[in-house]
């Protein structure tokens, strides 16, 4: 397999702050890593420098072997191939769920409104959201919501999708819908990143864990390596913790 998503040397600090210090990541084509880790441990602040959201203090993104540039047209063509879906949902509550998908594939000139048009319906079905079509998000559950944040990000076809804590803000009963589309995309093959507290989704998804604290990769490996067998005692301390 070809390294997909590569992170080198990764430091980010908000002034004195030291958030990240030093982290290096190599993402296959079609793994799928999940970052599990205490909260401030810095998961979500690496993820955001994945795609830019957060520009390093220090260190590089490549994609695929290219240096990620961030100035001008080009992070918007990165972001188009590496899409990410919030812990919030992000979407645009002015518009319905239909216009949500389309706005950036439109807004960015990557299909014509008939290639979109008929994308939308595909998607939809994918999520099981196409009783929603025209629906305003706020008539929709979160569970739907951010259904169709995972239907947006995929209406840009694109070749990674990172995942910020995707279910953490929704309700427990919410939180399967969203886990199974996400199982689905995982066996069709797509690239992920997901930054989750869901340890069983964790162990069933992932093909490699890696554990994060305090600006540091602590350890990383299979699922079975993290949960059952974990090395390093950080690890261990934080895992007994959770899994109670």
């Amino acid at each position: 397999m070809s390294v997909k998503l590569e992170a080198k040397n990764i430091h980010k600090s908000y002034k004195k702050n030291e958030v990240l210090k030093g982290i290096n990541l190599s993402v296959e084509d079609g793994e799928v890593v999940v970052l599990i880790g205490p909260s401030g441990s810095g998961k979500s602040t690496f993820l955001r420098c994945l795609n830019d959201l957060e520009h390093p203090t220090k260190g590089e993104v490549y994609l695929e072997g290219q240096k990620v540039e961030t100035k001008g047209k080009s992070i918007d063509k990165f972001r188009a191939k590496v899409g990410m879906v919030f812990q919030h949902f992000n979407l645009f509550n002015h518009l319905n769920v239909v216009d949500n998908i389309q706005f950036a594939p439109l807004e960015l000139g990557l299909m014509t409104k008939e290639e979109a048009d008929a994308r939308v319906d595909d998607l939809l079905e994918q999520v099981g959201l196409l009783d929603k079509k025209y629906a305003r998000p706020k008539l929709l559950s979160g569970g739907q919501k951010q259904r169709v944040a995972i239907a947006r990000s995929l209406a840009m076809r694109p070749e990674v999708i990172l995942f910020d804590e995707p279910t953490s803000a929704l309700d427990p009963e919410m939180v399967g819908d969203v886990l199974e589309v996400m199982q689905t995309l995982a066996k069709e093959g797509m690239t992920m990143v997901i930054v989750t507290h869901e340890m069983g989704f964790a162990r069933q998804v992932a093909d490699r864990v890696v554990f994060m604290a305090d600006g540091y990769i602590i350890e990383e490996g299979t699922p079975e390596q993290i949960f059952d067998h974990p090395k390093e005692e950080r690890t261990r301390t934080f895992l007994s913790k959770i899994l109670k």
